[in-house]
């Protein structure tokens, strides 16, 4: 079974409350929750061209920054490894079930710092 496209990916992303894309350091793909990162690709393949990079790199939390960088092809991330961000070699690197999961996951830990009314105004409604 195929590993989700970069397009599926970012409509996942951007399908979270309040995310936004912003084109970065060139041509980097940015998902953030209230200006703050949460995700991030390379530029998006060329049709036909074979990807620079085909990864992506997420803020994760304690547990999933430990357990997820003990595993093969998934890394701290370059610059953001001291925030606990992962970077993943190929995004077929986990079952779309578990990235899915683990993108919901940034979103949320990113979401949760921002302040009370920030999150409102952006429709994230906070656990009970």
């Amino acid at each position: 079974m195929p590993a989700m496209t970069y397009d599926a990916i970012s409509k996942h992303l951007l399908s979270l409350p309040g995310a936004t894309l912003s084109i970065q350091w060139g041509d980097d793909h940015i998902f953030k929750v209230g200006g703050k990162m949460f995700a991030g690709m390379g530029p998006k393949p060329k049709k036909g061209a074979a990807p620079a990079r085909d990864g992506i790199s997420f803020k994760a939390d304690d547990v999933s920054f430990h357990m997820l960088t003990n595993k093969r092809g998934i890394t701290p991330a370059k610059y953001l490894a001291r925030a606990q961000w992962v970077s993943l070699d190929r995004l077929g690197r986990l079952p779309d079930t578990q990235l899915k999961a683990y993108l919901t996951r940034a979103h949320a830990i990113v979401a949760a710092g921002l302040p009370r009314k920030t999150r409102a105004a952006l429709g994230i409604v906070d656990a009970p």
